[in-house]
């Protein structure tokens, strides 16, 4: 059984940077797309960024490209996301993803393949 276990989130100050997380634990996982999503209070779940496996396709969303870097170490079955220049608006619960399929798939946030837990990022002001 595969499982996907976030962790790194926390309480930063806006400007601040925090890097989350995401193992696949169970059978080795390196040939899926994965993908960070994130869901505050209040709202729909939003994809936040992507990646394939070789890294040949790596997306993040409009509000947070340039400031949020998606990456992956196989080795580990970790995908990684390093957010900087952190917004209150960034806060929410953020899951990891993962789907064997397309990006399009991916991005689209319907019913993927496996999530993890949600790890809690708050931002203050």
């Amino acid at each position: 059984q595969v499982q996907l276990i976030e962790s790194g989130g926390g309480l930063v100050q806006a400007g601040g940077s925090l890097r989350l997380s995401c193992a696949a634990s169970g059978r080795p996982f390196s040939r899926s797309l994965m993908a960070w999503f994130r869901q505050a209070p209040g709202k729909e779940r939003e994809f936040v960024c992507g990646v394939t496996w070789g890294g040949s396709w790596a997306y993040c969303t409009d509000s947070v490209r340039g400031r949020f870097t998606i990456s992956r170490d196989n080795s580990k079955n970790t995908v990684y996301l390093q957010m900087s220049s952190l917004k209150p608006e960034d806060a929410a619960v953020y899951y990891c993803a993962a789907d064997s399929r397309s990006p399009s798939i991916v991005v689209a946030g319907k019913n993927l393949e496996l999530w993890g837990q949600g790890t809690l990022v708050t931002v203050s002001s």
